[in-house]
């Protein structure tokens, strides 16, 4: 069972910015790639970016100009910095942890979600 815990939503205007955080549980391993997901209201899940304990980083083109992500190791903490909001970008955010980066694309592979962090873009 996946155990992470995900903050830093919230109501923000088109345009602003806003910083999500993911904290993987004491009890895990520091897991070897973290993701962030997204949800939006009548819409599946979606990926959003992956980070290895490497280093290596990956976008979903929809955001790959505006988002970043970034990850303390030590903490096992996730982060995303989101620029430059849209009213498209209003979803849960949700993050989780694999072993492969390739295995990561697909939301449908995790079966255990954390309880996500609402973010709303006003227009």
């Amino acid at each position: 069972q996946v155990q992470v815990l995900e903050s830093g939503g919230g109501l923000v205007q088109a345009g602003g910015s806003l910083t999500l955080s993911c904290t993987v549980s004491e009890t895990a391993a520091n897991p070897q790639v973290m993701a962030w997901y997204r949800q939006a209201p009548g819409k599946q899940r979606e990926y959003v970016a992956a980070i290895t304990r490497g280093g290596t980083i990956d976008y979903a083109d929809s955001v790959s100009d505006r988002f970043t992500i970034s990850r303390n190791n030590p903490n096992k903490m996730m982060f995303l910095q989101m620029n430059s909001l849209k009213p498209e970008d209003t979803a849960v955010y949700y993050c989780n942890i694999g072993p492969k980066l390739a295995n990561m694309y697909n939301p449908g592979r995790f079966s255990s979600w954390g309880q996500g962090t609402q973010v709303t873009v006003s227009s």
